[in-house]
């Protein structure tokens, strides 16, 4: 979801309040994807890097995402499953509780998944499951023969998901920035100018659109 913070200095505006408009189109996105049929939808919303950003902006998002955690009990209401993708552990004990409390009162709905990537990284993301799949081993929970793609797949944050169909970059910018790498080995990608909160379920469509046209060979052909 990028642009945010360009989107409201353009005008003159507090970076925060670019990330409050892009957290109003986050609820429009996410509900045209819902009731489209889109079963997985994951944005990222705070990466490992960004911890680096001012002390005030990253305040200022935590606020926000205090926010977001306590109307996204909503979702859970209307049978969407939530799941936080990257380590929770910096997060405040208040955020912490607050995502574990929607992870857990939606874990039984499977219509609809939105997974938000929080503290995400996707080379530690990786690292991660290396690790959890070398303490299975210690524990002989699992062979040296054991270790391939599927295994590793699994003990990813996404471990429950499919692999990216679409990825989809806002904000003019052309590059993955550490999302979702082992996942969107053969993702279909498109770059989009737009800036995230002037980001339209108009625009949306439109790329749908030119992803159902595009032809997935997988590397068999």
């Amino acid at each position: 979801m990028d642009g945010n913070g360009r989107w409201a200095e353009k005008r003159g505006m507090p970076r925060m309040l670019g990330h409050a408009e892009g957290g109003k189109t986050f609820k429009k996105i996410v509900r045209h994807c819902k009731d489209i049929g889109i079963k997985y939808v994951t944005l990222y919303a705070f990466s490992t890097e960004n911890w680096k950003r001012s002390e005030e902006e990253v305040s200022g998002l935590m606020k926000l995402f205090k926010q977001h955690i306590n109307e996204a009990k909503g979702y859970a209401k209307e049978k969407t499953r939530i799941i936080f993708l990257g380590d929770k552990a910096p997060f405040d004990s208040e955020i912490r509780s607050g995502m574990l409390e929607l992870e857990e009162k939606s874990a039984e709905f499977d219509r609809f998944t939105v997974m938000m990537a929080m503290n995400y990284g996707g080379r530690a993301d990786i690292v991660n499951a290396a690790k959890r799949a070398a303490s299975m081993l210690c524990n002989k929970e699992i062979k040296p023969e054991d270790f391939d793609e599927s295994l590793i797949g699994s003990l990813l944050y996404t471990g429950i998901a499919p692999d990216v169909d679409l990825l989809i970059r806002p904000g003019g910018e052309r590059r993955l920035s550490n999302f979702l790498l082992w996942q969107s080995a053969y993702a279909e990608l498109y770059f989009s100018n737009t800036l995230w909160p002037d980001f339209t379920v108009k625009e949306l469509d439109r790329i749908l659109e030119d992803f159902s046209a595009r032809n997935r060979r997988f590397g068999g052909y």
